[in-house]
């Protein structure tokens, strides 16, 4: 801990400090979204659109190596990738109900095959790994202002709906009867989710970004009467596993996506035994 706390210090080790920003600022954003994600129980949507994200990763990688398109950052690819999966689903999830499971499941697999060929096709060596689990030690400055905007974004968009979209999770039937356009409001939902998405991929990647979204809102519910308390607490859990597992990671030299998420799946397990106990 202290050695970890010396490392923060040192003017040499920039990159530490970006990565403890970064995730800082990231668990505000997860802990406001997971619990609606939690609320609704659409981890599965969350999940389908994360895998479809390499999609747009992959394009990005070859758009820049390939026709020079230096504007074409990964980041961007994954934004638009997860926007344009988050409408698909949605579209999907409200009009073809009888086919969802499978519709989604072909998005899944179909957005992770897109990419991995892309990256594939792409001039030079791309490892795929640091998108798919995760490397929150390569987050710069640049991510940090990204991630920064984004959070910006997602805080205020859920402050104006908070309500509606309160409705929306708890009783959408009851919403709609009320004059609520539930179908874009839900719609708003899965974008806020892409959203905060993209802003998991540098830290815990793709193949586990639907732990960190959901496991510390699921951890405040079990303590938690309100969804604004939910969020409170689900945004001061995240922002402790992260700096947890980052601290843990940089002790003993752990892969930092993987002690993150291994940190909260204790924490919740713990949680989850507490309260079996209570009962």
């Amino acid at each position: 801990m202290i050695e970890f706390i010396q490392a923060l210090r040192d003017p040499d080790i920039a990159f530490l400090r970006y990565a403890m920003a970064a995730g800082l600022l990231a668990g505000i954003a997860f802990g406001i979204i997971g619990s609606f994600v939690v609320v609704k129980r659409i981890s599965y949507l969350a999940g389908s659109i994360a895998h479809c994200v390499l999609g747009g990763i992959g394009a990005a990688l070859y758009l820049q190596q390939v026709y020079g398109l230096t504007w074409a950052d990964p980041i961007l690819g994954a934004l638009f990738a997860a926007l344009s999966a988050a409408l698909i689903i949605g579209v999907v999830s409200m009009y073809a109900r009888e086919r969802e499971d499978t519709v989604i499941s072909a998005l899944w697999v179909l957005g992770m095959a897109a990419g991995i060929l892309l990256i594939a096709k792409t001039p030079g060596y791309t490892d795929p790994m640091s998108y798919l689990f995760g490397n929150i030690l390569m987050i710069s400055s640049a991510d940090v202002w990204i991630i920064l905007i984004l959070d910006t974004v997602i805080i205020v968009i859920s402050m104006l709906f908070y309500n509606r979209l309160q409705a929306v999770c708890f009783d959408e039937e009851f919403a709609r009867l009320r004059g609520l356009n539930t179908r874009m409001l839900y719609l708003l939902l899965l974008g806020l989710t892409a959203l905060t998405i993209v802003l998991l991929i540098r830290i815990v990647g793709i193949i586990m970004v639907v732990a960190l979204l959901s496991l510390p809102a699921a951890i405040a519910g079990q303590f938690c009467g309100r969804l604004w308390q939910m969020m409170i607490a689900a945004a001061v859990i995240s922002m402790l596993c992260i700096a947890a597992g980052l601290c843990l990671s940089y002790s003993l030299d752990l892969p930092g996506g993987a002690t993150i998420v291994m940190v909260t799946g204790c924490i919740y397990l713990a949680g989850f035994s507490v309260k079996a106990l209570r009962r």
